[in-house]
């Protein structure tokens, strides 16, 4: 994967115009939580979503796919040099000028 930088990313409302403020999601074992979309993006075509889980937890980061009949739904980033690239990629979007 390339490494992506934030003026190639644009800012998106996919999820929350589909879904509101907040997504159901399932785990594993079938257990649902709640979780509150922080922000929405793209790049290179890609779209993707950062996630608050319930409690302290840390921020989830997906992938955003349109399925075939226009909805948007949420899948894992299997890839972790493509989860190392958005994460970065979303720390300088949001932190512009800081060195994380």
């Amino acid at each position: 994967m390339t490494d992506f930088s934030a003026d190639k990313a644009v800012w998106t409302s996919k999820l929350k115009e589909a879904y509101g403020e907040a997504v159901e999601l399932e785990d594993e074992q079938g257990k649902s939580s709640v979780y509150h979309i922080i922000a929405e993006f793209e790049v290179e075509d890609r779209g993707y979503a950062v996630l608050k889980g319930p409690g302290d937890g840390e921020h989830e980061i997906l992938r955003i796919v349109i399925s075939p009949d226009g909805v948007p739904e949420l899948e894992s980033i299997i890839d972790d040099e493509e989860w190392e690239d958005i994460s970065e990629l979303y720390d300088e979007m949001t932190f512009p000028g800081e060195d994380l």
